[in-house]
């Protein structure tokens, strides 16, 4: 089983590839690297998701589904995540990055920029729980 630092350091590996490959997609006019940019930053969420359901229900999700509901049960444990709205924001994730641009081909380069870095944010939220505790 992976570690909750495992995890995390796969989800900014993600990050990272998702930010080149932007990059890349946005400089090139290439559809197929955005797209897959977007896919990249989803399971970069994906994986700060598993991290904390980890730390807090000691599983690591085996699907989406089961994810949201770890989420759900971190916010009722952890008040300030359920705050900051951690499922909302995985949720959001999910249906913008891996529904619309991934799936679907929605392309507009500057939204793909603020989805990206909302995961930045997701993942500086989990990082930041995940060493608190």
């Amino acid at each position: 089983m992976e570690s909750e630092e495992e995890l995390l350091r796969d989800s900014y590996e993600f990050y990272q590839a998702a930010v080149k490959e932007m990059v890349e997609g946005i400089k090139e006019n290439n559809t197929v690297k955005l797209r897959d940019s977007a896919e990249k930053a989803w399971n970069a969420a994906v994986q700060a998701a598993n991290a904390l359901a980890l730390r807090y229900t000691g599983l690591i999700p085996r699907s989406h589904y089961e994810r949201r509901r770890a989420l759900r049960e971190v916010e009722q444990k952890v008040p300030e995540l359920a705050g900051l709205g951690i499922y909302d924001r995985y949720a959001a994730r999910s249906r913008l990055l891996h529904g619309e641009v991934f799936y679907e081909g929605v392309l507009d380069p500057d939204l793909l920029k603020i989805e990206i870095e909302k995961v930045l944010e997701f993942m500086e939220i989990v990082k930041t729980q995940i060493k608190r505790t």
